[in-house]
């Protein structure tokens, strides 16, 4: 008999195959000799800068997300107050191993109290620590295995730098017991197109081998699926996969309403990338990856060249660019905070703006430089902006260089003043990730509360709706360029709620223009009013789909 899991729904899709689970970590042996202090630490940082390289070098040839996660986990390897922790339990004559392995479950009950973003590092901390122990034994680096056959991989979490690594023709889906519908796993899972499901209570009883169907629409796990049914679903996701395949833009409902779909990129290569899919233009550039691989502060110039590789692939098409969002789990070795008792809540996004101005006018500078150069239609946004008083504050520096201005709505004080902060903006972008973890003061990592950050919260959508009714009093446009813009059938109901554009990993803007083409505005009010109505997210889910199809 069929034996089905729950979990929280990612990415859509069917995938069915026998499991795969990840190779056992390494361990720091139980025996390691005793060593001095100078030994034990220049043996960790040999490792640990061998570690580095390797994560940079994949985050090179990786693009987008992945790309931005490798390169902070690598950060992570060679970060300051890990070498002084693991000096620490050198000192006591450890040996490199078993330093390492303190030292990192150390800061990792640190974090996990810190709670919010900090507690999201505490799977990238791990997959250091076993990459360093690894190199440290002279053992190969850990990773997922290879499958031979097209497979499902099932795991309590995945490290960024494993995920990043999957081939889509072979690990056909993804099953986690951590994770949350924000984790790095989801992210980077939706920009692959890999079907996934996280938080699944007791997916550690599924043996590796067993044939399961993950159904990352309804957020199941099923062992030994029922054939007839498992062939309806199949069937079900073919003739969607079909109609995403054939849609060709622009964004509009079945009765001519218009939504553009837009895409999230990272880099030059993710631009060119999303530039062959049928976009309206760029709703999320991601400037952090030009900034988080760097020890100093990237010049003016520097930055023209890289925000100008973007803008050309994208030609005539809009590009909304995002400023630095650092700080908290993003950490900048030349702008460093002082130590913060909950860096979530912390100096990150504009805040390191407003504490040094110096350094967004020279961002600013840098992307009206390119935009000069490109010719390109360019839009400028801020991410955690909390008043009216910085809303203005940006808006005025962005004006002074001839773009237009908008921000972030991530936090409830936004939602809020939506009405106020349209006199000083031309555009908001709602970021739902961020905007569900401090609206429910839910760490979007922790499993136990990942219905609180899943995106059908109706407490989320009814705030999305009042910042979309803000927008349309303005007169101005309200986008969603979080991990919600993703889904089809979210996408439908975001667009009932009055949004007027949707910015999701290239990979999902198919499947969303596509379901988009399928339902009329009318079909989307009611099914996002069906979905305001419900008491939980999972009813939610359902009302929408049953008005929807």
């Amino acid at each position: 008999m069929s034996t089905e899991y729950s979990g929280t729904a990612v990415v859509p899709g069917i995938g069915v195959g026998p499991v795969v689970r990840p190779a056992p970590r390494p361990e720091a042996p139980a025996d390691e000799p005793a060593a001095d202090a100078s030994t034990t630490n220049v043996a960790f940082a040999t490792a640990a800068t061998e570690v580095a390289r390797r994560l940079r070098e994949r985050s090179k040839a990786a693009n987008g997300a992945a790309s931005e996660v490798l390169a902070a986990t690598a950060s992570l390897a060679e970060d300051r107050g890990l070498a002084t922790f693991v000096g620490k339990h050198a000192a006591q004559g450890a040996g490199p191993a078993t330093a390492t392995t303190a030292a990192i479950d150390e800061l990792a009950a640190m974090f996990t109290a810190a709670g919010g973003l900090m507690a999201e590092r505490v799977t990238d901390l791990y997959d250091v620590r076993d990459r360093i122990v690894a190199e440290l034994l002279g053992l190969p680096e850990p990773g997922i295995p290879l499958p031979e056959e097209p497979s499902v991989l099932l795991a309590d979490d995945l490290a960024p730098a494993d995920t990043a690594g999957l081939d889509p023709s072979t690990v056909v889906a993804i099953a986690t017991r951590l994770g949350g519908s924000t984790s790095h796993t989801a992210i980077i899972a939706r920009q692959l197109g890999i079907p996934c499901v996280v938080a699944v209570t007791g997916l550690d009883e599924v043996p590796a081998g067993a044939r399961v169907a993950v159904d990352g629409t309804a957020g199941t796990v099923t062992v030994d699926p029922d054939e007839q049914r498992l062939a309806e679903l199949v069937e079900q996701d073919r003739l969607s996969r079909e109609a995403a395949a054939g849609w060709t833009g622009p964004g509009r409902t079945a009765d001519d309403h218009p939504i553009q779909v837009l895409a999230n990129v990272q880099d030059g290569a993710g631009a060119r990338a999303a530039a062959q899919e049928p976009i309206e233009g760029v709703g999320l550039f991601r400037t952090e990856l030009s900034f988080l691989d760097r020890a100093t502060e990237p010049t003016v110039e520097e930055q023209a060249d890289i925000y100008a590789e973007v803008f050309e692939a994208l030609g005539d098409r809009k590009v909304i660019v995002r400023t630095l969002d650092a700080g908290s789990d993003k950490p900048l070795p030349f702008a460093s905070q002082p130590d913060e008792p909950n860096p979530a809540l912390g100096v990150r996004g504009l805040r390191i703006g407003l504490a040094n101005p110096d350094m967004l006018d020279r961002q600013l500078d840098g992307i009206a430089a390119a935009r000069e150069r490109t010719g390109a239609d360019v839009r400028v946004m801020a991410p955690m902006v909390t008043t009216e008083a910085e809303a203005q504050w940006f808006a005025e520096r962005v004006r002074a260089r001839g773009m237009q201005a908008g921000i972030m709505i991530e936090t409830p004080s936004t939602v809020l003043l939506a009405d106020r902060l349209f006199r000083h903006l031309d555009f908001v972008s709602i970021g739902t990730n961020d905007l569900s973890q401090y609206t429910f003061a839910a760490d979007r990592m922790a499993p136990t509360l990942s219905d609180l950050t899943d995106p059908w919260q109706p407490a989320l959508l009814a705030s999305i709706k009042l910042v979309a009714q803000a927008g349309q009093r303005a007169g101005k446009p309200v986008g969603v360029c979080g991990e919600a813009a993703a889904h089809p059938l979210l996408a439908c109901v975001l667009t009932g709620l009055g949004v007027t554009s949707l910015s999701c990993a290239a990979t999902a803007v198919r499947s969303v223009g596509a379901k988009l083409a399928q339902v009329t505005l009318e079909q989307c009010q009611a099914a996002a009013e069906a979905a305001l109505a419900a008491p939980d997210n999972l009813a939610a889910a359902h009302a929408a789909k049953d008005v929807l199809g």
